[in-house]
């Protein structure tokens, strides 16, 4: 790319974007969502505190003011539904929003154990204080790592509601017993040992899907054994695929993702309005990124061609320097750790060099001057910040997001100690 290309791009934030020097700037943004049904909020990371709390702005703005009904999180059914049961007031509520949070007990805990949801969580209480059950705002996960949880609640359902179908589903569920409710020891006993329990579970969960969940969830109970029958279903094949590399795992876990929204969307009715809280490298279109050269699609893809772009509208979120909670392997103790200066002209460094602020930018499909693909950080719950250019995707902004938040400097978020810590 030629020099004065990056130097184009720089005047060009810096004539565009609008400083964003409170919350009140947000407004901006709500009024550029106009009737989008669906929001999609990324992050740059999952452990920084900005990107949770100016979602969290945004989120209330576009509730109160545009009459977004739930909040669908890159977080698992199960345990989304302690702090969905505690937001909206049902009777088998946790007593506290931190006693909600400890169902978050799954690594990267942080993620949603956290203070900054903390705060979300009270805020949604009062909100729905004074509403009928119908009106309430609800919290829910729409990830899919929790197997055997979900499988847990699947015959809690049945059990409770005296299901013909409970015998057989414990007959089939005990074929995961060996694995010791552990996702990749039963996806390479699937890959390498060709030991499977696709025929015995999937067969019996998508009959009880066809059969029980057929039409729009009654209540919440319903919607959320639907939705953990779904979950194991494809679960199973999530960590069945996961062993042999390529796309193909991510490729599940993103359209179940997008599943499960669309679930959601119909137990909330004609019209529902939805907020979605993922990563950028989930939210923002694939399509305008080297990941559709691999295969790849993601949520803002899917999202995109299902409902129309015009329904839709994704607000990516990033930082040039900061620090952040995040783990240098799998399952290994979290720190909060640097995050280095942006690389040389990637595009946290020329939103930088636009001026070394806090920004909102818009970029929308029919923008010129955002067609360039520049490299654009992504961190994960596992970073290594000594190998910071490795953490760029190379996007088309304009293409991959409608809008950008740019915030100079980040702090890592605030981890809630959370027991039974589950990898």
């Amino acid at each position: 790319m030629r020099m004065n290309t990056y130097h184009d791009l720089v005047r060009q934030i810096r004539n565009t974007s609008i400083r964003m020097d409170s919350t009140d700037d947000l407004d901006v943004l709500v009024e550029a969502v106009g009737d989008a049904q669906i929001v999609l909020l990324g992050e740059a990371s999952h452990g920084t505190s900005e990107f949770y709390t100016l979602r969290m702005e945004l989120s209330k703005k576009l509730i109160e003011r545009k009459g977004f009904q739930f909040i669908g999180v890159e977080g698992d059914w199960p345990s989304c539904c302690s702090l969905n049961s505690y937001v909206k007031h049902m009777a088998d509520a946790p007593e506290s929003v931190r006693d909600a949070l400890g169902a978050f007990n799954r690594w990267p805990t942080w993620m949603w154990a956290n203070r900054e949801v903390m705060e979300l969580g009270e805020w949604l209480r009062g909100y729905n204080a004074n509403r009928s059950e119908q009106e309430r705002v609800g919290f829910y996960g729409l990830d899919m790592y929790s197997l055997w949880e979900s499988l847990d609640e699947v015959v809690k359902f049945l059990e409770e509601t005296n299901a013909p179908e409970l015998f057989k589903a414990k007959r089939a569920f005990a074929c995961f017993e060996p694995y010791s409710r552990e996702g990749q020891t039963y996806g390479m006993a699937a890959a390498f040992l060709n030991e499977t329990c696709e025929e015995e579970v999937v067969k019996l969960l998508t009959s009880l899907q066809e059969r029980r969940f057929q039409g729009r969830p009654q209540s919440e109970a319903e919607l959320s054994a639907e939705l953990n029958a779904m979950v194991a279903v494809n679960a199973e094949r999530y960590y069945r695929t996961m062993m042999r590399g390529g796309s193909d795992s991510w490729n599940v876990r993103d359209t179940h993702m997008v599943d499960a929204l669309e679930h959601l969307m119909r137990f909330h009715g004609r019209g529902a309005k939805a907020i979605l809280w993922e990563h950028n490298t989930h939210i923002g279109d694939a399509r305008a990124t080297d990941m559709a050269m691999d295969g790849m699609l993601n949520v803002g893809q899917l999202v995109r061609e299902r409902y129309g772009r015009e329904t839709c509208y994704a607000i990516g979120f990033g930082t040039h320097r900061g620090t952040v909670i995040a783990a240098r392997e799998w399952g290994a103790a979290i720190q909060e750790m640097p995050v280095p200066e942006a690389i040389h002209n990637s595009w946290e460094d020329l939103m930088h060099r636009a001026g070394a602020y806090n920004q909102i930018l818009m970029l929308g499909p029919r923008n010129p001057h955002f067609q360039t693909t520049v490299g654009h950080r992504a961190i994960g719950v596992v970073y290594h910040p000594e190998y910071e250019r490795g953490n760029y995707v190379p996007s088309k902004m304009s293409e991959r997001y409608d809008a950008f938040v740019f915030v100079d400097e980040t702090k890592a978020l605030q981890p809630l100690a959370v027991e039974k810590v589950l990898v």
